[in-house]
């Protein structure tokens, strides 16, 4: 019994400190999806979006996502992009704090409001230390999940995106919990 109290606590200190790194997956519009009929500032409206968070587009095959600077995202510039995205099915990985703003890649669209900006909080719990790269969406959607329907709730969360210092608390907890047990030999 001397040996497993040690155990036991290091395995609840690593669970604790698992469960406070996980990110969230919005889908983008909910049940409309990136769509022109998507009224995407009410939707963002009531989002907390924190480092490491996962935006999920969904789309036609017929259009697309750009991300965009500010100024293009206010005139609805769909020439000078960040980063295009196509293929129906994008993720992308909220990898520092500070505004993003994304686009319709049809202009038209864009001024119709098929348009997000995402302020991005700084959560040190979330800074990703080595984030996933976004997906493009093209040849992405044989592994996506499709969904039968949405919500305007997160559709996941996962254990990613931890910083560097949730791994040294746990190896600190180990050491400490190996020399507990070498104590009490």
């Amino acid at each position: 019994m001397g040996k497993l109290l040690p155990v036991l606590v290091f395995g609840l200190a690593v669970l604790g400190f698992a469960l406070t790194c996980s990110a969230t997956t919005y889908t983008v519009g909910d049940t409309s999806g990136w769509d022109i009929s998507t009224d995407l500032s009410t939707w963002s409206n009531d989002k907390k979006f924190n480092v490491g968070d996962i935006l999920w587009f969904q789309y036609s095959s017929s259009n697309s996502v750009s991300q965009v600077s500010k100024e293009s995202f206010e005139s609805c510039n769909t020439t000078n992009v960040v980063k295009s995205y196509t293929g129906g099915n994008t993720t992308v990985t909220l990898t520092h704090p500070g505004d993003w703003y994304f686009v319709s890649g049809n202009k038209l669209y864009c001024l119709g409001g098929m348009k997000l900006h995402a302020e991005v909080e700084n959560n040190q719990a979330y800074a990703p230390a080595g984030a996933p790269q976004a997906a493009t969406g093209s040849g992405q959607g044989d592994h996506l999940p499709q969904p039968t329907s949405k919500s305007n709730i997160p559709t996941s969360s996962a254990f990613i995106n931890c910083g560097p210092n949730v791994f040294l608390l746990a190896i600190l907890g180990l050491i400490a919990s190996m020399l507990y047990t070498d104590v009490e030999l």
